[in-house]
């Protein structure tokens, strides 16, 4: 069976994507499917099986027959088979990234396109690690030669989620197997389209078992990976309450995890920052072109009382230029919400903040009920004023397009709310003064501060969170060695 097959259903062509499992593609073991919808139109657009626990049994079962041999595989080899993997993913970069605007809703140009370029840096990045997994000697003296070593897991369990869903999938590729795991990969149900073709693209080079990718539901095939036995590690990107279930399955069995959560990042602005770079970088940081269904979105906007309004309706006058449309059509610069349930949730968001008297309406509010955009789940970006740190739109991870602006005039004030959550996943701060600005960055309770931009991730900076926003590093050569590797030390008497 190849990766992906075209069906008819109801006069509408489906692409028919099935799984794989120890080098082969196949269905679930029920034979029941899921379907995956285009969120631009609501209309189905592939099925993909409904995998189980007894998919999930399968899987593992490959991944852990494959690891002995794939885990005695020179490093350097295994370093060189992803650079092969990334070369073949850039020759389809542009068939993934349209894949990737078609399932999740992300445009094409300013999102799906840069994520599928990323993943291929990504896999390129991890695929020259090989030669880094070293270790230590210890001097205990000339007659004992004590030294360590870098040692794989075994069978990794990963979960992603449907945001930016092949982007994430490298994450766990790269690091997982240059460090000599074997993985199975559940992908997430919304979007598991762009994962299997970057799947396709490994298979062609990786022994069978090494790689493994399911579909399914989270509560029926992610539970079911999370609690096998055979399991050696667990690695899950999602929500702060999924990463808790996640951690719990791994305290039964005391096997490591490593855990990307939640954010509701703060973005302080000084007041010798009201200027035009800045609005535009903390458009970027909100991710708006993403519908800011990030973690990292700089969601809390802590503006200085002297530059307050100006600042906002400068803000505002920019979001309303960015053009909200089809993901596929090269000019639009946002796209879609996911699904229905994520788009119900961001519009209850946006009407709580409606009914708050002390709100002010920036721009933005609920999407129209009748034209071209009802008919997706586009949520029209939306800056409310005016609004206090302990409000459930200022506390709460919405994973949609509504910023809250908070003024401020004490410096010790602006970072005490910006510390004042559960989440510290990303921070971002403004300041002509890069002394204050990067006091305020020591001091604020996040895995990764940025001072004076608003980018995404890199390959090779160490990323994770703080708090709630989960455990771990990822995206960098710390975060594979941390994650993905256990140190083992040999000591040998000399005079024997």
């Amino acid at each position: 069976m190849t990766a992906v097959t075209n069906i008819r259903t109801d006069e509408v062509a489906l692409r028919k994507a099935p799984m794989l499992i120890g080098g082969n593609w196949v269905d679930s073991a029920s034979g029941e499917v899921l379907e995956v919808e285009n969120p631009a139109h609501r209309r189905p657009i592939a099925e993909v099986p409904r995998g189980g626990a007894e998919d999930v049994a399968r899987a593992v079962q490959a991944a852990a027959d494959a690891f002995p041999l794939w885990s005695r595989t020179i490093p350097r080899e295994r370093g060189r088979l992803l650079a092969r993997i990334a070369d073949a993913l850039e020759a389809r970069v542009e068939e993934l990234a349209r894949t990737i605007a078609l399932e999740t809703g992300n445009a094409l140009r300013t999102q799906a396109r840069p994520e599928a370029k990323t993943t291929v840096d990504i896999i390129r990045y991890f695929g020259g690690l090989g030669s880094e997994l070293k270790g230590e000697t210890i001097p205990f003296g000339e007659h004992i030669l004590s030294y360590t070593r870098r040692e794989p897991l075994g069978v990794v369990g990963a979960i992603i989620p449907w945001n930016a869903p092949v982007l994430l999938a490298a994450l766990k590729i790269g690091p997982a197997l240059c460090a000599g795991n074997t993985l199975v990969l559940k992908a997430a149900e919304d979007a598991p389209l762009g994962v299997l073709m970057l799947a396709e693209v490994c298979q062609e080079f990786l022994p069978a078992g090494v790689l493994n990718v399911l579909t399914g539901l989270g509560e029926e095939c992610g539970a079911a990976l999370a609690n096998h036995p055979m399991v050696s590690k667990l690695s899950f990107t999602g929500s702060t309450e999924v990463g808790k279930l996640i951690m719990r399955a791994a305290s039964d069995r005391i096997v490591p995890v490593s855990l990307e959560l939640g954010g509701k990042s703060p973005s302080i602005v000084f007041p010798d920052a009201n200027e035009d770079w800045v609005i535009d970088g903390i458009i970027a940081a909100m991710r708006f072109t993403r519908q800011s269904q990030s973690c990292t979105a700089g969601s809390r906007l802590f503006l200085h009382r002297d530059i307050f309004d100006s600042f906002l309706n400068v803000l505002g006058q920019k979001v309303k230029a960015l053009k909200l449309g089809d993901p596929l059509d090269e000019t639009s610069d946002i796209g879609t919400i996911i699904n229905e349930k994520q788009f119900r949730k961001v519009c209850g968001y946006v009407e709580e903040g409606l009914k708050r008297r002390e709100a002010r309406l920036v721009i933005g509010g609920l999407p129209p009920k009748e034209g071209p955009l009802s008919e997706g789940y586009y949520a029209i970006p939306t800056v409310f004023a005016n609004v206090a740190n302990d409000w459930r739109l200022a506390r709460e991870e919405i994973f949609g397009p509504v910023l809250v602006a908070i003024a401020w005039t004490d410096e010790a004030d602006a970072i005490r709310m910006a510390n004042d959550s559960h989440y510290g996943l990303a921070a971002y701060v403004w300041s002509h003064d890069i002394g204050r600005a990067l006091r305020a960055a020591h001091a604020i309770e996040a895995g990764w501060v940025q001072v004076n931009q608003g980018l995404g991730q890199s390959p090779g900076h160490s990323y994770g969170g703080y708090k709630e926003s989960g455990i771990g590093r990822e995206f960098s050569l710390e975060g594979m060695l941390e994650s993905y590797t256990q140190r083992k030390n040999v000591t040998i008497n000399l005079t024997h």
